[in-house]
């Protein structure tokens, strides 16, 4: 398996930002890491060997990224409009200085001058922040698969809200989507798969996915697939292995 090792200045963050790259060609697909995770979190737990078929098959391309979670969503002692900036500035990083430097790569490994929409996926918080840029983004990204996410921002900032903070709330802002905002017919257009378990440390994720699904229903988005698994189904990594070779196998069947 082709894999590099990219250390990259960001403007918007101020500091250079680490990423790895997992196979020659196929979707580009970026890897948000769990909460205070890093970008070498999907190889170190084998989510990249439970993928290695479709990346050697060059169906699918890899690109993992870091995280600043312990500057905003974990970091509860700080300000609060001080970790709602930086988790915007993250934001930013992904779809204004990231996500060009990967259609650049991509479209060269594909060896095609067509650019393609990307897919965002990740496990735990990283399937929140895979599911904050599918939904702010959807003229960015045209698939997302979300692992045991969390929806609403009030897991990490409870009673406080500002603007920052509702940009980033997912059940927040879908909930205030007008029925004919363009987005949700991209949307509709998309492939989503959002997955929980019902076993240990999944309940918040549970209530939260219950409700994602009933906003995207009462907007007319009827094409997201969620999927509940077994009791015995923890949040852990041999699970989300299991779930993203299965999901990933049916979202590329469809392509």
């Amino acid at each position: 398996m082709k894999t590099e090792y990219h250390k990259e200045p960001s403007k918007v963050l101020q500091r250079d930002m680490e990423y790895k790259i997992y196979g020659q060609a196929g979707k580009p697909i970026i890897v948000f890491a769990p909460q205070n995770g890093h970008f070498y979190d999907y190889e170190n737990f084998h989510m990249v060997d439970a993928l290695e078929p479709f990346i050697d098959a060059k169906q699918i391309q890899l690109f993992c990224v870091d995280s600043i979670d312990a500057e905003s969503w974990s970091a509860t002692d700080q300000d609060n409009r001080i970790r709602s900036e930086q988790i915007e500035k993250f934001y930013h990083y992904i779809c204004d200085e990231l996500y060009p430097r990967i259609q650049e790569y991509n479209r060269i490994a594909n060896n095609s001058d067509r650019p393609q929409k990307l897919m965002t996926t990740g496990c735990s918080m990283g399937a929140t922040h895979a599911a904050n840029m599918f939904f702010r983004r959807p003229d960015l990204f045209d698939s997302v698969i979300s692992l045991s996410g969390v929806f609403n921002a009030q897991f990490f900032f409870h009673d406080y809200m500002d603007d920052l903070v509702y940009a980033n709330s997912i059940e927040t802002y879908l909930t205030n989507m007008p029925l004919d905002h363009p987005y949700l017919e991209l949307y509709r257009q998309s492939k989503m798969v959002f997955c929980v378990g019902k076993g240990k440390w999944e309940e918040a994720m549970i209530h939260s996915m219950d409700w994602l699904e009933a906003i995207l229903r009462s907007k007319g988005v009827e094409n997201a697939w969620f999927d509940y698994w077994g009791e015995d189904v923890d949040h852990d990594w041999p699970w989300w292995q299991k779930q993203i070779t299965y999901f990933m196998g049916k979202i590329l069947e469809d392509s």
